[in-house]
């Protein structure tokens, strides 16, 4: 069912993707802290709407598919505001959107067709570690603006835009590009299923 309340949350995952977005690129204090504030909800929603699937409303196709599009929309959101702010290359997060998109995509196709598409581990890992990089981020952000710690703002700007985040964002890159590699084997079957449609209709 599309309107149930773990889809809802899904949904409003969604919507909040944006308002975070507009909030970072403004890059001053009150926009940062507020849309810090947005992605810990967003994470909240994130084990809300799965707790609630698995154990109240029960796991559905459509909540299969809602649930990581909105996760995707969200760390994409983060990384094109990485961008925006000169912290991440862009040709990096092209790869990223392209590869969790494209995966996207193959997920719907799995679910009009019935099948069950598998995820590897390393992906689950590419997700796990993107979300650890751009908390990563934030929080240096957060402490850049609040001027919490005695730690200099031009000291956490060169921790921000460091060979350190450059690298670690090359290597998250890396992960990604395996990562679809290893779905287009695992889910082979699924090209064989959409080549004998194609063949059907000619």
């Amino acid at each position: 069912m599309i309107y149930s309340i773990p889809n809802i949350i899904s949904f409003l995952r969604v919507a909040i993707a944006p308002v975070f977005y507009i909030l970072m690129i403004k890059n001053n204090p009150g926009s940062t802290r507020i849309a810090c504030g947005l992605f810990v909800a967003g994470a909240i929603t994130d084990y809300l709407d799965g707790w609630l699937a698995r154990n109240v409303y029960g796991v559905t196709s459509v909540g299969k598919f809602v649930d990581p599009l909105a996760d995707k929309v969200f760390t994409t959101a983060a990384f094109l505001s990485f961008v925006h702010l000169g912290i991440v290359e862009l040709w990096m997060v092209i790869i990223i959107i392209v590869r969790d998109f494209g995966t996207t995509i193959l997920r719907l196709f799995a679910v009009n067709n019935k099948h069950t598409i598998r995820t590897s581990r390393s992906a689950q890992w590419k997700t796990f570690l993107q979300m650890v990089f751009i908390v990563y981020i934030l929080i240096l952000l957060l402490m850049r603006d609040i001027h919490f710690i005695k730690i200099t703002p031009q000291k956490i700007n060169e921790l921000i835009y460091s060979d350190f985040s450059y690298y670690i964002m090359l290597f998250l890159t890396i992960i990604t590009l395996w990562t679809a590699i290893e779905y287009m084997i695992y889910n082979r079957s699924l090209f064989k299923i959409r080549k004998a449609g194609h063949d059907s209709q000619e």
